[in-house]
């Protein structure tokens, strides 16, 4: 059977494209037959399903369910809710598997799919295998059955439970128009905050600002509300809320390599020596004061998926990216939730008395350039990063886990291919201003002429 879904949709950890052209009716009712067949030979047939606030999600939803029964899955779907919300439910229900079907943080004519069997989402060449199984027409048949569920509740009850700070924090949250408003109102009045809401109506347009909280111009809004209101911080939250973006009281951002070490301080308090996993893109500082505090800190791949994947290889506590999601086995269940991050960070605010920036103070000061991403087609941006790689193997010391990261005298840069976009993905950190434009000039270079040699 010929599919009707373009391969480069089938992406390192989930499935994406763009809806109306690359997602097709016909093509994700077949894909729910491959999940289904996929889930019910290796774990069961009880399956969640979630979407979330994307125009294309009603469209998506009916494909997919009418596959996923026509091989016998048993499917509650729990409409549009955060991506850790079905992750949650999979958990609390005991679910064989489930699928959320979102864009996360990609423009809204985008949407996907995020797949889980167990306990974790599949990714790699478990997608691949998914992709083969439509090619050859491989699926079960059966009679299976929907019926529609209602998980907020119960979360907010669970997580609100876990926490229990004294002082009163002011936070700022930005929805972003995605799926955090609801369930973010909801936990807001159960737990000792005084919140002020920034655009919680759900609307797949995004019609205020993109659902990425890692680029700075989609920050002003929570940046001026928090300026205005004199609160201790800013949270902002992507389209599917599994991504979490901070700002201090003085409207600075708070990348993600920064919560993660706010985070893993606190967690060093409680749990000596333990395991932290950051990714590429993390600032050397991040690495350097885990050590220093005696904790374990490693480097490792982009991907939501990937890092799961090795934190528990690992027995990490936490894990963390620069995108925003964070991960915490530490009083939690392993996978990127960034309303339960929200809470972890507000709780180390109100606990210590002292705003935001002041979680940041005694770090050695550096230069560093926020994610930079080049436009480089699917079919050549590895090829472009495996000749960076390369290049610069040859005369400096690199760590090639994903990409390549250039060890440089006072500082690093950083070249990898996205799994989500068409983009390649940089990120430089030095000591002065005039070592990072060199550092940054040097990769450039580097990269220009990788460009060249493929064709594009």
């Amino acid at each position: 059977m010929a599919t009707t879904l373009t391969n480069t949709i089938f992406r390192e950890y989930d499935i994406r494209g763009i809806a109306e052209t690359e997602l097709t009716s016909e093509g994700i009712e077949l894909l729910g037959r491959a999940i289904g067949t996929y889930l019910g030979r290796r774990a069961g047939r009880k399956i969640n399903l979630a979407r979330d606030a994307r125009l294309s999600g009603p469209r998506l939803r009916d494909a997919l369910l009418k596959g996923l029964v026509s091989t016998g899955c048993h499917v509650t779907d729990f409409g549009v809710i955060p991506t850790p919300l079905l992750y949650y439910s999979c958990y609390h229900l005991h679910a064989d598997g489930g699928v959320m079907i979102t864009g996360s943080h990609n423009p809204s004519e985008f949407n996907g799919f995020k797949t889980v069997m167990g306990k974790t989402t599949i990714f790699g060449e478990e997608i691949q295998v998914l992709r083969r199984m439509i090619e050859a027409g491989d699926f079960d048949a059966g009679e299976g059955s929907a019926a529609t569920g209602e998980i907020m509740a119960d979360y907010v009850d669970e997580i609100a439970a876990g926490f229990n700070w004294q002082r009163r924090v002011k936070v700022v949250f930005d929805g972003g128009n995605g799926t955090a408003g609801p369930t973010m109102q909801a936990l807001a009045a159960r737990i000792n905050c005084e919140p002020v809401e920034l655009f919680y109506e759900m609307d797949g347009r995004f019609p205020n600002h993109h659902p990425d909280p890692t680029v700075p111009a989609n920050l002003k809004h929570l940046i001026a509300r928090v300026r205005e209101t004199g609160a201790e911080l800013g949270i902002a939250f992507d389209g599917d809320t599994d991504r979490i973006g901070a700002v201090d009281e003085q409207g600075n951002v708070v990348w993600g390599d920064q919560l993660l070490l706010i985070y893993a301080r606190e967690i060093l308090t409680r749990k000596p020596g333990a395991k932290f996993i950051g990714e590429v893109k993390c600032s050397q500082v991040l690495y350097d004061e885990i050590e220093r505090l005696g904790g374990t800190a490693i480097m490792y791949r982009t991907g939501h998926s990937l890092i799961k994947a090795k934190m528990k290889e690992e027995h990490a506590e936490l894990a963390g990216e620069m995108s925003g999601h964070m991960f915490f086995a530490d009083r939690y269940k392993g996978y990127d939730d960034a309303i339960y991050a929200a809470c972890r960070l507000i709780e180390i605010v109100a606990n210590s008395g002292r705003p935001l920036s002041a979680q940041l103070e005694g770090l050695p000061k550096m230069i560093v350039t926020p994610e930079i991403r080049i436009d480089c087609p699917d079919e050549a941006k590895f090829q472009v990063v495996d000749k960076v790689v390369a290049h610069f193997k040859a005369t400096h010391k690199v760590v090639d886990v994903d990409g390549v990261r250039v060890i440089f005298p006072q500082g690093w840069g950083l070249v990898r291919a996205s799994n989500t976009q068409p983009v390649l993905v940089s990120r430089f950190e030095a000591a002065s201003e005039e070592l990072l434009e060199a550092y940054q000039a040097e990769v450039n270079a580097a990269i220009a002429q990788a460009r060249r040699a493929v064709g594009v």
